[in-house]
């Protein structure tokens, strides 16, 4: 079986113009995110971002070693299936370019989960916003690129599969206590939690090697006391 590490990412975000080009510790955010995603083992990795990205985005998933695959705007369901249809895999992780704190150890043991049951959909609940992935069968995702009609269930990627727990096979568990912290969030979707990813990376920065979840939740405590 073969899996392919799917980051989708875009230039305009609306509540944070301009996201994926700030810099965090140096580099543009969307580079950051592509280094944290480098930790979580996959077969390959692809940067699925829109036609009017290509240009600022090649160079930046060319050096983080993530293949660059463009596809519609608006139909971020269409850019997974452009990557499953082009490099054929069997199950696809699925990132987004909110998230520079994913915790690798939380995406392996949900991948693993994912594979032994087979499940076409896979996610924890209880983990931190924007410390998760999503696990997802190849196969599912292209049957519900061919049956999504829904505007959200294409923009978001998945919700075609569990809006349709009868036709697809969920796995939506409780995540470990040791990657649970109800009042933590390391998405960044504002300016003030870009602010907060700053102090964060700041804080983690320096030791150069792959952080558990749990070391990330206290670095978080530590810097912000939650």
């Amino acid at each position: 079986m073969t899996s392919v590490l799917i980051l989708q990412a875009r230039l305009d975000s609306k509540r944070l113009p301009g996201k994926s080009l700030l810099p965090l510790g140096g580099e543009p955010f969307v580079f950051r995110v592509m280094e944290q995603l480098s930790f979580i083992d996959s077969d390959l990795k692809a940067l699925a971002c829109p036609e009017d990205c290509e240009k600022e985005f090649a160079p930046l998933a060319e050096k983080a070693g993530f293949l660059l695959v463009t596809g519609p705007k608006e139909d971020v369901l269409g850019r997974f299936v452009n990557v499953i249809r082009r490099y054929s895999p069997d199950r696809v992780i699925r990132a987004t370019a909110d998230n520079p704190f994913v915790f690798s150890d939380a995406a392996a043991l949900l991948e693993e989960e994912a594979r032994a049951l087979g499940a076409d959909y896979a996610g924890y609940a209880g983990i931190p916003p924007g410390a998760g992935t999503e696990s997802l069968a190849a196969a599912a995702l292209l049957e519900a690129e061919k049956r999504a009609r829904d505007q959200g269930e294409r923009e978001h990627v998945a919700p075609y599969l569990y809006h349709h727990g009868e036709r697809f096979l969920l796995h939506r568990p409780l995540a470990p206590p040791r990657w649970r912290a109800p009042r933590l969030s390391l998405t960044v979707d504002t300016a003030e939690d870009y602010e907060r990813a700053q102090i964060l990376y700041r804080h983690l920065k320096g030791s150069g090697e792959r952080m558990s979840g749990s070391a990330i939740i206290a670095a978080a405590r530590t810097c912000f006391g939650e």
